[in-house]
């Protein structure tokens, strides 16, 4: 049963797999095979007859289903059963490439023709339609969202042709290639250096070991018409095919369409078994009671320390019964019991940031329990032995009866809520659950069922059926391990491998200090959090079902209560200044406050406490940075609203300030940023929105010395301050009864104290935009010299009162992005997900941008600034046609159409409106803005926004491009316009002013 995923057996994940059930649909099937369906063909496990399932007289199977989430949408999941693990040596790569060759010409689509066909049926390219290739599997994907009678009927032709005939010729294989191999590139660098070498480390002997989905370079540029045609006549073959279809509408209908366009699909020639994907296998001689096989070390000078270690087991197909889950049920508990220890030690300042187990059945290739531990320092091997110690205490002695009540009352809730939720899951999660489940050979069941399941089978989850799945969880075949280092000890690598295998084999002493209390803590025993507080105004708002309440104490709410949504009530509190509470002095606590505010607790409640009040329950305490606001958020249910506005009330009356959450975040924030420089992407994410801020230092990431520096002591200064300036807007959206949630906001928001006013410097705007330059800036990655980014940036503006423009400035960029997906990526084959994208601050009054950027290579940079600001140019001269618009308007329009049918749209739409009241009105105008513009409101927009004397640029190239001999030259020849020159002035100037940048930031020799 498709009941946990397989990728991660932990009890946090067990909700996501979970599927509906209902009365029989009657509905007559055509082609249907009588008896039991094709999925559930040896199991035991009651049937989700929700489900329609059938398969054609040519093996097609199919599974369709009604559903109404969102109205009006179907989703469309075609699954061909190969992937990497079925290519040979000489096709690596093949089964993701025709995967690209699919959507570039088919029976029915003309070369290049998919993407604009998708999005004239109101589907967004790469989130409506996309495709996914995996070691065993290749999934294509349609969400539909507006379906029709007569865009299904187009849809299933479309995809027919894609799947049945490709255009597989020379042409198009010459032109794909360099579109993957840009996409390779793209993803290349330490961190898929470090996925290959785990691959071929866990994996050793079997064909995972060398079958990334990607391919090689080697096997890609042999491709041609005659070798890709044979993998496809090989393997996309109708007995191969599985077509899953959810939606709004009538499953007999969906059922005549898959019978229709798939039931002729006919290849010629016997079907080819599927190869053997092999199994793990010990080194001759290797003790099988300690069975340590191979052993790696990788050095990557700017990742952190990481050991990984795997006990590896054979993975067979499983007959899928009631008893087999019950067996993963106490697996799961077994590792949530030590991985909730693990937590505690590393919480309570142990050798190792993280560490996690994780059993996952891989690519029907192995059947693993993997080990993760991220040391805190250097001495890895410390970390390693204090992790293998409290595992070692799991395998000595039972847990007790109190730890495992405690995770089946969090195992329960995962599972109850989708119970309580079940109208609003939504199609397209059914349909990649149906795809999942297949893929691992399992089957589906409803919420119901699984509840019924795991509650029925309580008696078996006692400590010794515990200890003995974790003996088993913690025996295989063979153990392997990998460790990643920035730098190998005295001995080098082998003496890295040698100290790795040591530390596996190693006799440890079982340590119980991470066994945690389990007495229960209750929200009735804590203190209140003030005086009740007065309602001194209750008024609706002008949007029907929403009223804003006010307190004496200056806190205003918004409420909604619906039923639209059963069993979900969204909360959020807007609170202070965001980034603006910060001085460049203090901006540190900016990052170590996302990481460790909400860690640092709440009055007598520390993380661990915090984790045993809220046990059995749907509680939430995530926090976010914005411009001009912090924020908490929380998905709740019903029964737990009233302390769900407890916590977040209390963090504001009573905060607590542990140092150890400070220390914790320290360690993080510093490895997060020396793995900034290990690719272009990396730089950007750190530096970008600082530069384009005009470098104000409240957007800069925390260098090493800003982070050491950083202190317990001045993070509660600081985030003290934060907590008690400025006004506080909560907002209750969902399922809660009105009259209950206004009582408990008396006794939380209400009995707040009065807030301080923002002091006049939290309330001046950070800089608006870096000045417009001659020539770019330049910035250089640690990563592979093949990549390299390239940015344009634009000012606009901000406010709630330019929202009309905000809105119709996301029409004017995705014509743009269409533009430059086409040149850079079509055309050129130089970027393989280049992009466009508008932001736009509602809470300031500047600081929008429009921004192109893309990662290629670095002979490339100078193309993409060319062509971005030729396409810029020509939308200032030219409109767009009204077929290009129409590419751009009807997928917003979707968009916005199927957000709009749940409160979390309403909710980030109406932030701030209790303070600023203009937000109600312009919510009404939101579907017009984004799905009514002419060709000449975009070229107005261009000619205010994209003209070439505003435009700022930043390129971010490989450092090799500062070291190699000759570099003036290569430079010249890479890169023309002024960028050589740029590159070797921006060197002198960074190493003349690096007073301007913490010293990591200067990457030059």
């Amino acid at each position: 049963m498709n009941l946990l995923a397989r990728g991660a057996r932990r009890f946090t994940l067990l909700a996501s797999l979970l599927l509906i059930t209902a009365a029989p649909v009657a509905v007559e099937v055509a082609a249907a095979q009588p008896g039991t369906p094709w999925l559930y063909r040896g199991s035991d496990v009651p049937q989700d007859r929700e489900w329609n399932f059938g398969e054609l007289r040519n093996g097609v199977r199919y599974a369709v289903r009604k559903n109404g989430v969102p109205p009006g949408q179907v989703s469309i999941r075609i699954v061909i059963d190969a992937g990497s693990l079925h290519e040979t040596d000489s096709e690596r790569g093949y089964a993701h490439l025709i995967e690209h060759l699919s959507f570039r010409e088919s029976k029915y689509l003309g070369p290049a023709e998919a993407i604009p066909a998708w999005q004239r049926l109101g589907a967004t390219f790469g989130s409506d339609t996309n495709a996914e290739t995996s070691p065993t599997q290749t999934v294509y994907k349609l969400d539909l969202p507006n379906a029709t009678p007569q865009a299904l009927e187009e849809s299933f032709k479309l995809l027919s042709g894609m799947m049945t005939a490709p255009v597989l010729s020379e042409h198009n294989v010459r032109t794909e290639v360099p579109i993957v191999l840009a996409e390779m590139r793209e993803r290349a660098g330490a961190q898929m250096r470090v996925l290959d070498a785990t691959q071929a480390t866990f994996y050793a002997g079997q064909p995972l070991a060398q079958r990334m989905p990607i391919g090689t370079v080697e096997t890609l540029q042999g491709a041609s018409a005659a070798s890709v045609q044979a993998f496809h006549k090989r393997w996309y073959r109708p007995q191969n095919a599985v077509v899953v279809v959810v939606g709004d509408a009538d499953p007999a209908e969906l059922t005549r369409l898959v019978t229709t366009y798939f039931g002729g699909w006919k290849v010629a020639g016997k079907r080819t078994p599927p190869p053997s994907f092999g199994d793990p296998v010990a080194p001759a001689g290797t003790d099988p009671a300690r069975p340590v096989g191979e052993t790696q070390a990788l050095v990557e000078p700017d990742l952190p320390r990481v050991v990984n270690y795997g006990i590896l087991r054979p993975w067979r197909k499983v007959n899928d019964t009631i008893v087999y889950n019950q067996g993963l049920m106490i697996d799961s508990l077994a590792q949530a019991i030590i991985n909730r220890r693990l937590e505690a030690r590393a919480r309570g300042g142990g050798s190792f940031l993280t560490a996690q187990v994780n059993q996952e059945d891989v690519s029907r290739s192995v059947d693993g329990t993997f080990v993760t531990v991220t040391p805190l320092g250097d001495d890895w091997q410390a970390a390693v032995k204090d992790v293998r110690a409290v595992i070692a205490d799991a395998l000595a002695t039972a847990p007790t009866q109190e730890e495992i009540d405690r995770e089946v009352a969090e195992m329960e809730i995962a599972f109850q809520v989708p119970v309580e939720q079940r109208p609003l899951l939504q199609g397209a999660k059914l349909a990649d659950d149906l795809v999942t489940a297949f893929d691992i050979r399992e089957t589906i069941a409803s919420p119901e069922t699984v509840l019924d399941i795991f509650r029925m089978s309580k008696p078996l989850y006692t400590p010794q059926a515990v200890l003995e799945h974790t003996r088993t969880l913690f025996t295989g075949t063979v153990e392997r391990g990998l460790l990643i280092t920035p730098r190998p000890g005295p001995g080098g690598i082998a003496a890295e491998r040698a100290a790795l295998a040591r530390a596996l084999l190693v006799e440890v002493k079982p340590d119980a200090s991470a066994r945690l209390s389990t007495a229960p803590i209750r929200f009735e025993d804590l203190p209140p959090i003030g005086k009740p507080g007065e309602v001194t105004s209750l008024k609706p708002t002008s949007l029907e079902g929403i009223e804003q309440l006010e307190f004496a104490n200056g806190v205003k709410v918004l409420l909604w209560p619906t039923t639209d949504e059963p069993g979900r009530v969204a909360v959020k509190v807007r609170f202070g200044a965001g980034y603006r509470a910060f001085s460049g002095a203090d901006a540190v606590y900016a990052t170590l406050g996302e990481m460790a505010l909400v860690g640092a607790g709440v009055g007598a409640l520390g993380q661990e406490e915090l984790d045993r009040i809220s046990t059995g329950r749907r509680m939430g305490f995530d926090f976010a940075i914005e411009d001009a606001a912090f924020e908490f958020s929380a998905s709740t249910r019903p029964a737990d609203l009233a302390d769900q506005l407890y916590l977040f009330a209390a963090k504001f009356a009573m905060p607590r300030w542990d140092a150890n959450p400070v220390i914790r975040a320290k360690a993080a924030a510093r490895m997060q940023y020396d793995t900034s420089v290990i690719s272009p992407q990396g730089i950007l994410q750190r530096d970008l929105k600082y530069l384009q801020r005009d470098r104000d230092p409240r957007y800069r990431s925390p260098s090493p010395r800003e982070i050491e520096a950083a202190t317990p002591e001045r993070f509660k200064a600081v985030w003290s301050e934060a907590l008690a300036t400025g006004p506080i807007e909560v907002q209750i959206y969902g399922d809660f009864d009105r009259k209950a949630a206004i009582a408990q906001l008396e006794k939380t928001f209400g009995a707040l104290k009065p807030r301080a006013p923002l002091p006049a410097w939290m309330q001046k705007p950070p800089a608006s935009y870096a000045p417009p330059a001659d020539r770019p800036v330049v910035l250089f990655h640690r990563g592979d010299a093949n990549q390299a980014a390239a940015v344009l940036t634009w000012p606009t503006g901000g406010g709630a009162q330019g929202i009309r423009d905000s809105r119709q400035l996301q029409i004017l960029t995705q014509v743009f992005a269409n533009r430059l997906m086409d040149a850079m990526r079509e055309k050129l084959g130089e970027s393989y997900a280049p992009q466009v994208a508008s932001n736009w601050p509602v809470d300031l009054q500047s600081g929008g941008t429009i921004t192109a950027m893309a990662v290629l290579q670095p002979e490339a940079v100078s193309t993409f600034f060319t062509t971005a600001r030729e396409i810029a140019a020509d939308l200032v001269a030219s409109p767009p046609s009204q077929d290009e618009l129409a590419r751009v308007t009807e997928p917003l329009r979707q968009q916005v159409t199927r957000a709009a049918t749940g409160s979390a749209f309403f909710m980030w739409q109406l932030e701030g409106a209790t303070q600023d009241p203009s937000r109600f009105g312009t919510i009404r105008s939101i579907l017009a803005d984004y799905a009514r513009a002419t060709p000449a409101d975009m070229q107005a927009l261009a000619a205010r926004y994209l003209q070439p004397g505003k435009s700022w640029r930043l390129a971010v190239l490989p450092q090799s491009y500062l070291r190699d001999q000759g570099v003036t030259e290569h430079l010249k020849l890479a890169v023309t316009e002024t960028l050589a020159k740029c590159v070797l002035q921006q060197a002198i100037d960074d190493r003349s002013s690096r007073s301007l940048w913490p010293e990591a930031h200067y990457l030059g020799p």
